[in-house]
């Protein structure tokens, strides 16, 4: 089954592309020290169903930042003019596109910054990662009694009667068990380190070697999670996109997800 006609067993993101919600929270990005932009009137943007991105009103924008690269792009939210950001002796360019144009109302006049371009995001004093937090996303961690068994090409990779299941919108349910429940003798740590709006900053990422074969970056742990996900910290996921799930005794089909074959930056 190939991921166009798979029917996935958890809830899927069903926001529509180019979806227009207003920001209840205070924005702000930096760049180095320097505060890039400040807002209370942010807008979420869908391009595209699985999470938001800022557009922010250029009027909260330090306008002394951006750069002009003398060129006009046609997106999917309309005409936009391309910028970098200068701070210093640091320029970051193609960081920011400022809508000129756009059918959809509300968003002419609003930049849209690569999230990447800035060095630090938060919403109101607490720090965000990669893209903001989708507001019709849930994401619970949930300590279960149900048993877990994690393999990998019949190799027993961990075994667990007290799991935390974490339910995130949108994608497979991620098991993390005891450290004392996993087989440690068969990971090598991965200096691999990733990040995730909901949890956090990954502090593990261990590879797994099986009958002569490394498959890189297929567990990880986050000590020190966010205070929502604070059940999982310090415990174990693997990606049950690539390893074989036993649950109560039951093996479950391994989900297609867009991290099946990468195994990066999906915990």
């Amino acid at each position: 089954m190939d991921m166009a006609t798979a029917v996935n067993d958890y809830p899927a993101s069903i926001v529509p592309v180019n979806h227009v919600a207003p920001v209840p929270r205070r924005i702000r990005a930096y760049l180095g020290a320097e505060k890039v932009l400040d807002t209370t009137r942010a807008l979420y943007v869908w391009e595209w169903p699985h999470y938001p991105q800022y557009y922010i009103p250029l009027d909260d924008v330090r306008r002394d930042l951006l750069v002009s690269e003398e060129h006009t792009q046609q997106t999917g939210r309309g005409l936009a003019e391309l910028h970098g950001l200068r701070v210093g002796e640091t320029h970051r360019p193609r960081a920011a596109r400022l809508i000129t144009d756009s059918a959809i109302e509300g968003l002419k006049g609003t930049v849209r910054f690569e999230w990447a371009a800035l060095d630090a995001w938060f919403e109101e004093d607490e720090q965000v990662f990669v893209h903001p937090r989708d507001p019709y996303s849930r994401v619970d961690a949930l300590r279960s009694n149900r048993r877990v068994r994690v393999e990998l090409d019949g190799v027993v990779l961990a075994d667990s009667a007290s799991p935390v299941m974490v339910f995130e919108t949108g994608l497979p349910v991620r098991y993390y068990v005891n450290r004392t429940d996993v087989r440690f003798e068969h990971l090598v740590p991965s200096d691999t380190v990733t990040s995730c709006p909901y949890k956090g900053m990954t502090s593990g990422y261990w590879s797994v070697r099986v009958g002569g074969a490394l498959h890189k970056d297929l567990a990880w742990a986050y000590d020190f999670p966010t205070r929502q996900l604070l059940p999982i910290a310090g415990l174990v996921a693997f990606y049950n996109e690539m390893v074989d799930t036993y649950l109560e005794g039951e093996l479950l089909d391994r989900p297609q997800t867009h991290f099946s074959r990468t195994a990066r930056d999906g915990s």
